[in-house]
């Protein structure tokens, strides 16, 4: 099911420092893992990622997803540590048409050697915030006696 993408997931998916990694797996349970700069919000609040090249790994497992609604996850990794891990399904992707041309024109004008094979549009379907404070504080939340024993005793 559907969610909507808080503001701060937002802005650290269109922020074009933070880096982001896109998780995929074949037909065969592969998976495959790539840094995708190209990963974004659309207008919409869908993910959007420009796929640069027709036969990566990467876009013949977007297809096998979109083909058998499978799940992919991103991981976006942002200033001062802040990590959040997003699945999500993809749902359509642009081939031709205004809108592709749009992303192609755009593509080309960050850099003149870029050609593109599709824009995807995966919808979001869960947000995990990783942030390692975040995480700590649930885990200690959650797990009160998980620790290490050394911590416990004096040395």
């Amino acid at each position: 099911m559907a969610i909507t993408l808080s503001e701060n997931v937002i802005e650290l998916l269109r922020n074009r420092e933070s880096k982001k990694v896109l998780a995929t797996v074949d037909k065969n349970g592969i998976p495959n893992v790539s840094f995708k700069g190209s990963i974004t919000v659309n207008e919409e609040g869908k993910i959007e990622l420009i796929e640069l090249l027709e036969t990566s790994q990467t876009n013949k497992n977007l297809t096998y997803s979109l083909w058998f609604d499978k799940t992919v996850a991103i991981s976006v990794w942002g200033e001062g540590g802040t990590e959040y891990e997003i699945k999500g399904i993809p749902r359509k992707v642009h081939i031709d048409g205004p809108y592709y041309e749009k992303k192609y024109v755009e593509s080309l004008e960050r850099n003149p050697i870029n050609d593109i094979s599709g824009v995807w549009i995966i919808e979001p379907t869960e947000v995990r915030n990783q942030t390692y404070a975040e995480r700590k504080k649930e885990q200690d939340e959650k797990y009160p006696i998980i620790g290490h024993l050394d911590k416990d005793r004096k040395l």
